[in-house]
């Protein structure tokens, strides 16, 4: 009966933007946070402090491209897609830096879920890190 009075409208969606480096960094940060299905504020945070120092951005701008990431990881079919536009892009030293940045987000919400570094690990070699400078990233980020 309510579906008489009240029709189901499809929803419009918006295309997604082909992915930038920005982009591709920001689907990353939310994939290695979304890895144990937790997505905590703590992470959220710290994904939006991320954009925002990275690209400098103000932090309304910041939220807004990690919506964008969002969207654009929830559509993703894979990793590959986003490291390769940074492998390609970016500096091997700046791409240190990035895993540093992604073991900000899988430490954020304060637990170390086996599952999120799996999928760091995963990107950090589709990144072409090299295992010796994953495991100084590790070490650096753990405080070991």
């Amino acid at each position: 009966m309510f579906e008489r009075l009240f029709p189901k409208r499809p929803k419009e969606t918006k295309p997604l933007p082909d992915p930038t480096p920005q982009l591709a960094l920001g689907a990353l940060l939310v994939r290695v946070a979304m890895a144990d299905r937790e997505y905590q504020a703590p992470e959220v945070a710290a994904i939006d402090n991320i954009l925002s120092a990275t690209f400098n951005l103000k932090p309304l701008d910041a939220a807004k491209l990690r919506a964008t990431c969002e969207a654009l990881e929830r559509h993703a079919p894979g990793t590959p897609e986003f490291t390769d536009i940074l492998r390609e892009t970016v500096a091997y030293e700046d791409r240190l830096m990035l895993a540093s940045a992604m073991w900000q987000v899988l430490l954020a919400d304060g637990d170390h879920a086996r599952i999120e570094e799996d999928v760091l690990h995963q990107i950090e070699a589709a990144l072409a890190i090299t295992p010796d400078d994953s495991a100084a990233v590790r070490t650096q980020a753990l405080g070991d």
